[in-house]
């Protein structure tokens, strides 16, 4: 907090011409005050109750330099303000607990990453995993022929009993391997279904 001025040279000089007058009457203190601050070396200081003493002895003295005058290329003296040194224990304690939050932060970001995602090729097991499911695929759609396939079949070797022509024959076997495809196709959807575990 300020509590005195740096005073500059303007104020050394009105000072001095004050102090010069012989019809000024300023108390001895004052006046030795005065004399130590003007002949100190830059920056010398002028504190705020020497200023108000010298505001009134100039209103004493009907004087016609004002105080704001004097102090006019003055400015106010902020001392530093020397922070206590920190404490080593809760410098350490910070700094771990810094640590461990960064630690954290790391591991949260870091949650969802695996390292064997990471590379190109992948692992035996991506490929394992791989081939079970092309195989899987492969194994459907061949059930899925071979089924529409015999039930072309059945249908036009059973249809002979009821039709003679062939293209009778034809289009009943059609019928209904078109009929055992679409109930095929159904249960599979509903089984993929199943397995990804929409309901």
């Amino acid at each position: 907090m300020a509590s005195s001025f740096v005073i500059g040279t303007k104020f050394r000089e009105r000072l001095n011409d004050l102090l010069g007058q012989s019809n000024l009457a300023v108390p001895p203190e004052l006046r030795e005050e005065l004399r130590n601050i003007v002949e100190k070396e830059e920056p010398s200081t002028l504190t705020f109750r020497t200023a108000r003493t010298i505001h009134k002895c100039l209103q004493e003295n009907g004087h016609p330099v004002f105080l704001h005058d004097l102090l006019e290329d003055s400015i106010l003296f902020l001392p530093q303000v020397e922070m206590p040194p920190r404490n080593p224990e809760l410098v350490a304690r910070l700094e771990k607990i810094k640590a461990k939050l960064a630690n954290e932060e790391y591991n949260r970001i870091t949650r969802n990453v695996n390292a064997q995602e990471i590379n190109r090729h992948g692992t035996l097991a991506d490929f394992g995993r791989e081939v079970r499911s092309a195989k899987a695929v492969v194994v459907t759609v061949f059930n899925f022929l071979v089924t529409v396939a015999a039930t072309f079949a059945c249908s036009y070797m059973g249809s002979q009993y009821l039709f003679t022509e062939t293209a009778a024959r034809v289009i009943a076997a059609v019928i209904a391997a078109s009929v055992v495809g679409l109930a095929e196709l159904y249960v599979l959807v509903r089984t993929m279904e199943g397995e990804l575990g929409e309901p």
